[in-house]
């Protein structure tokens, strides 16, 4: 008789409420499109916006880019780019047919080391003219002024200027690089793509989803996917002197796959927040991150309640959900064009006959224990 009355509580515990029974469950009206959440106190928090996944929300959510995208401004900032002068700088000063005026680099001098040096205070010495203000010019303007000023001494010379070394203007990248460090800016346009081959390419766990460029106190994000993958050359620029890219490291490109998956430490990272699943760099499906932890138990799990949490920058809203039914097969092919973001939580829940199976495992002992005081007592009497 006492052990019927325990079934029975159980039996009505499990049917009262989920959170009574080992193993957690999602609760949610698919017909309602929003619903709020109530503490365990009655008290309103925030709301839940919920989402079916079907074709029509990931078509609305699915950004499609195109091949490739040109960038107009990219191509007139090279086609104007025109390197500026600059302290540490050498020069090479020619005036044709005046060899007086023109040092010899001889046999053992480079013409960086028989050059005209910039000075600190953006300077140059050159004879009859004395010191001219050179930084900041370009060598055509630099050549022009020459000109002028020795065309009091010279009648009608021709001066050339090239730079000899260029040591006044670098880029830095840091990060996820094979050899972060400055870049060498020069006559020659440097862009986003050039300054990352300088520094022989990323490293295996670079975030190709949000570098960035920080130029004096602004700073923007870039997709290399973007750039690399899609040729979408709105992610590229031309770098200037003191640009600083940074490739961070993809630790926060990350989702959590939680509740009755088998889990495939192989594939993902068990961590004490739960199962990790990291983002590649050509992004990360709903099936894939399930795939990656070797699917939903089967046996155990409720396929037609697994959920994507995903938070909202609206302070009323907790999160938003999505769910996917995946009680029939096909809908895993909805799922693989689901793509995942950044701290997603992907849950799958508990079939109820198997919450049920897992009370029963847990009193089972309770029971017997009891049964066999009742036995005991028998004998006894």
């Amino acid at each position: 008789m006492l052990i019927k009355k325990l079934l029975g509580v159980a039996l009505g515990v499990s049917v009262i409420s989920g959170c009574a029974i080992p193993g957690s469950t999602v609760d949610i009206d698919n017909r309602q499109p929003q619903f709020s959440y109530e503490t365990p106190t009655g008290a309103k928090t925030t709301k839940l916006n919920q989402f079916l996944i079907t074709p029509e929300l990931v078509a609305n959510l699915t950004q499609i880019s195109p091949s490739s995208v040109i960038n107009p401004q990219l191509d007139q900032a090279i086609k104007n780019y025109s390197y500026k002068v600059g302290v540490g700088d050498v020069l090479n000063v020619t005036v044709w047919n005046h060899p007086e005026l023109t040092i010899p680099a001889g046999s053992f001098r480079s013409s960086a080391e028989a050059g005209n040096w910039v000075h600190n205070d953006g300077t140059i010495f050159y004879p009859y003219v004395g010191n001219v203000k050179v930084a900041g010019l370009t060598v055509i303007e630099i050549r022009d002024l020459l000109t002028k000023k020795l065309t009091q001494y010279i009648e009608k010379p021709q001066v050339d200027v090239n730079i000899s070394a260029f040591r006044s203007q670098r880029a830095y990248i840091t990060g996820e690089v094979e050899n972060p460090g400055p870049v060498e800016i020069n006559n020659v346009p440097l862009t986003l793509i050039q300054a990352i081959n300088a520094a022989t390419g990323l490293t295996t766990d670079a975030n190709w989803h949000s570098v960035q460029l920080t130029r004096g106190q602004h700073t923007v994000n870039i997709s290399l996917r973007e750039l690399f993958e899609r040729g979408n050359l709105n992610h590229n620029y031309v770098l200037q002197h003191n640009d600083i890219v940074h490739v961070p490291n993809n630790d926060s490109q990350k989702v959590f796959v939680l509740g009755d998956v088998n889990s495939s430490v192989t594939m993902s990272t068990n961590t004490a927040s739960g199962r990790t699943v990291t983002i590649g760099r050509s992004g990360l499906t709903l099936t894939e991150a399930l795939a990656k932890q070797g699917g939903i138990k089967e046996a155990t799990a409720n396929a037609g309640g697994i959920f994507v949490f995903r938070a909202n920058n609206n302070p009323d809203i907790m999160a938003d959900v999505y769910q996917l039914d995946a009680n029939n097969a096909i809908a895993y092919v909805l799922a693989d064009q689901f793509q995942l973001q950044p701290r997603d939580v992907v849950y799958v829940t508990t079939a109820p006959i198997a919450l049920w199976n897992r009370v029963l495992s847990q009193i089972t002992p309770t029971v017997s224990a009891v049964y066999q005081i009742d036995r005991m007592r028998a004998g006894w009497q």
